[in-house]
């Protein structure tokens, strides 16, 4: 039988509360992070994290009493840690950012703890010995809840009947769209539990009780009762994109779709750049020990044809620029022997490159303006040119039929203008600038009101984005499941700092709040090699690369944990957007 891998845990990153400092909280979880003792005011949520499927848990009572106002059960990647679960979200079902079982009635909740969305749910009190059992069908929004053998409400898992959300008695679905979902426990009330969560690895829970003999529905895992042909949250069982699985072919993992170097120029002697492990079609290169521009060139306009993420100006490539490159290589790319631009002598740099279809491209006709497109359709990326019309709300092809785009950057290539922003995160009715600090701003001149499809995407009539007879270029990317990934997390202003799941290593990370005049933040674990990372520069801005602690974040198998409480990474109760590329799937281990 296949290995099932790693099993899910507690996390102790993600793990804040109300009443205990985080040395008390950290205190909480043992055992391998199975162990928890449930502190009143407290969340804790598991290492991985779910978007489809159906999936089974079990947690054994060690300690507890009638007192205790415990919930288990699932939150969400929106849900506020900085409060007990199913306290202070959204009050309905579609709003719920946590639901689970109330361990005093075995009511089942969601949002806040009013009375208006508690709904009847089984029968009673959990007692020392008990085992809670918990079902999720995260496609179909239904949640189960038993206690020992028996699945409350007479329910059953396997036909998809009698799960736990209603009101009134009437059970229905509970809405969940695209959102991140992590086992949890929480606590409001004044006496503490002790439990010992079972995600597969252990149905002896630690010894506590004579081990069972159940797996789950593909084979995997060790579980006390049935799992009724739900999934264990095991490594083997995560999802990832056939397209960038390093198990089905050496081409298409994503360290060759995605990748970050360093160097130091050496102008004019010209140099190759290799260790990449794949051909670039776009390069994003920035000085790090000195004040200069970022360039970024891509093989859809030419090599040698500059744009500059943290000014204005219409794309370059007279001059300088028109021979810093020799060509983009299957491993890198090789500098000539004449000009400076991302090569000046004795200056350290660092270039993020991704893979687009080694430059080749297609002519679009599907939108309302004719485009040419270079897509990746298993790395969700696309370099999109065309010339604008100057009209309104005006569709444009991008060739990303696998996806939807998430995030797009617009650039006016034959005049000065500012880079427009669109970002899953802020929605179709907002903007951002890549070359400012700005907060989001609301305007439908930008996207048109318009939520991008496998297909399109559309501009307004701003200049930054369609003026008659002007060229444009726009980058466009899309999450991936176990290789990209674009979102939102919400800051809590503390060194403690926010963990951001992603379901793979992240190789760099970009950052910005939506409300506050703050930077687009960029690290990577090529120049931070170790944690904790704390190397950045800024989209927006041409300065040399900054270090210290003030810009600290951690980088593991599953995602990023902020490390400081600096505004521009971890403003309190700011919605900031991010974005994501990694190299190792949390599907494998690091040393795949």
């Amino acid at each position: 039988m296949a290995s099932s891998g790693n099993f899910c845990t507690l996390n102790p990153l993600a793990e804040l509360g109300t009443s205990n400092d985080a040395s008390t909280r950290a205190g909480s979880m043992s055992d391998g992070n199975l162990k928890y003792v449930n502190l009143t005011g407290n969340t804790a949520v598991g290492n991985f994290g779910v978007t489809s499927g159906k999936w089974y848990y079990e947690v054994y009572v060690s300690s507890f009493n009638s007192d205790n106002g415990m919930i288990i059960g699932w939150a969400n990647d929106l849900y506020n840690l900085d409060a007990e679960l199913g306290y202070n979200s959204p009050g309905s079902p579609t709003g719920g950012q946590a639901f689970g079982l109330y361990s005093q009635n075995q009511t089942l909740l969601y949002g806040p703890s009013d009375g208006s969305t508690n709904s009847s749910y089984g029968s009673g009190t959990p007692t020392n010995g008990d085992i809670i059992r918990i079902w999720l069908d995260a496609d179909n929004g239904r949640f189960w809840g038993g206690l020992n053998g028996t699945i409350h409400s007479s329910g059953d898992p396997s036909a998809g009947t009698g799960h736990g959300f209603g009101t009134g008695g009437s059970p229905h679905n509970v809405a969940m769209t695209a959102r991140t979902l992590y086992p949890a426990i929480g606590n409001w009330s004044v006496a503490d539990a002790t439990v010992i969560f079972n995600f597969g690895q252990d149905s002896s829970f630690q010894g506590a009780i004579t081990a069972g003999t159940e797996t789950d529905g593909n084979g995997f895992g060790n579980f006390k009762y049935s799992t009724d042909g739900f999934l264990a949250l095991c490594t083997a069982n995560l999802p990832i994109s056939e397209d960038i699985d390093p198990a089905k072919t050496d081409d298409d993992y994503p360290a060759k779709q995605f990748g970050a170097v360093t160097y130091t120029g050496n102008s004019p002697t010209g140099q190759a750049i290799t260790g990449l492990g794949f051909k670039p079609d776009l390069v994003w290169a920035k000085m790090r020990n000195s004040s200069q521009s970022h360039f970024l060139s891509d093989t859809t306009r030419g090599i040698n044809k500059f744009v500059f993420s943290d000014i204005t100006n219409a794309e370059g490539s007279t001059g300088g620029y028109a021979t810093v490159y020799s060509s983009f290589d299957s491993d890198g790319f090789t500098f000539s022997t004449s000009g400076s631009g991302p090569n000046d002598n004795s200056r350290t740099y660092a270039a993020h490159c991704w893979r687009a279809n080694g430059g080749v491209t297609a002519s679009n006709t599907s939108g309302d303006i004719n485009s040419t497109t270079q897509a990746n359709t298993k790395s969700g990326f696309s370099i999109v040119t065309y010339t604008g019309n100057g009209s309104v709300a005006q569709s444009i092809g991008h060739g990303l039929s696998s996806g939807a785009p998430e995030f797009i950057i617009v650039k006016n290539r034959s005049q000065a203008d500012a880079w427009a922003v669109y970002h899953v995160g802020t929605g179709n009715a907002a903007h951002l600038i890549l070359d400012t600090n700005a907060a989001q701003t609301t305007s439908s001149a930008y996207w048109g009101s318009f939520t991008p499809t496998t297909t399109l995407f559309k501009v307004g009539s701003d200049h930054k984005l369609n003026a008659s007879g002007e060229n444009y270029v726009a980058y466009l990317w899309h999450g991936v499941e176990g290789y990209s990934k674009f979102g939102t997390y919400i800051g809590n202003g503390d060194s403690d700092g926010t963990f951001v799941y992603t379901g793979f290593r992240p190789r760099m990370v970009f950052c910005k709040s939506t409300t506050s005049a703050e930077h687009w933040v960029v690290a990577d674990t090529a120049r931070s090699t170790f944690n904790k990372v704390d190397k950045i520069t800024k989209w927006n801005n041409s300065n040399s690369e900054a270090s210290g602690d003030t810009y600290a974040i951690d980088i593991v198998a599953n995602g990023f944990k902020i490390r400081t409480n600096w505004g521009g990474l971890n403003e309190d109760n700011v919605t900031f957007i991010y974005g994501a590329w990694g190299d190792v799937p949390f599907k494998y281990n690091n040393s795949f």
